[in-house]
């Protein structure tokens, strides 16, 4: 009797059910038999194919920041002005809230890479990711002092400060800290902006 394999799902729905299990149970609940379960194959058949939790999770967070990515760039063409798109990119970069899934993950990712320093290309892949948010925004800023938004700012430079204020508030969101709920913290950083980016009178 020929012995009948159950074809393993595409890996973007691995890559999709990943996030829900993180979504829905947190991170501390995902293994791989536990995800294994979730999409009919076994963590050895997952282990094959992804080769370890660390490759795993990072491949779900570039899949995530793949859609997060399309999102973004369609803020650099829109119709609004550079200051309405940049408060529309602050408002996809800042987390939903208390452990969000996607922050949550990206977190637990960074962690992981600096057990394990010695991985260069993963630590080069992590680095794209940030490097693609760092250039749609500077793009954002270029346009608006091109346009007479915004001041003549360094846009490298003052995009790098601003991600590191989104970093820095965002981390105490996704963690719950008390008094960094989402609303606040945008309130804080329209105001960094206003400082930051207003002409003039």
């Amino acid at each position: 009797m020929t012995r009948r394999h159950t074809p393993a799902p595409p890996r973007e729905d691995v890559l999709a059910a990943t996030m829900v299990m993180i979504a829905e149970h947190g991170l501390e609940k995902l293994t791989m038999a536990a995800l294994g379960r979730e999409v009919g194959m076994s963590s050895g058949h997952l282990a094959y194919h992804f080769g370890s939790k660390d490759e795993l999770l990072l491949r779900t967070l570039e899949w995530s920041e793949g859609r997060l990515g399309a999102e973004r760039r369609e803020l650099l063409v829109g119709d609004g002005s550079a200051r309405e798109r940049v408060d529309d990119y602050v408002d996809l970069y800042v987390p939903g809230g208390y452990r969000d899934p996607h922050w949550s993950l990206w977190l637990e990712v960074w962690n992981r890479s600096k057990r394990a320093a010695a991985d260069t290309a993963a630590r080069a892949r992590q680095a794209a990711i940030e490097g693609a948010w760092h250039r749609d925004l500077v793009a954002l800023l270029a346009e608006g002092i091109s346009r007479g938004e915004f001041r003549a700012v360094d846009p490298d430079r003052f995009a790098a400060r601003l991600r590191a204020l989104l970093d820095g508030f965002s981390i105490q969101v996704v963690v719950g800290l008390r008094g960094a709920e989402r609303a606040e913290v945008l309130a804080h950083v329209r105001e960094f902006l206003d400082d930051g980016l207003a002409v003039p009178g």
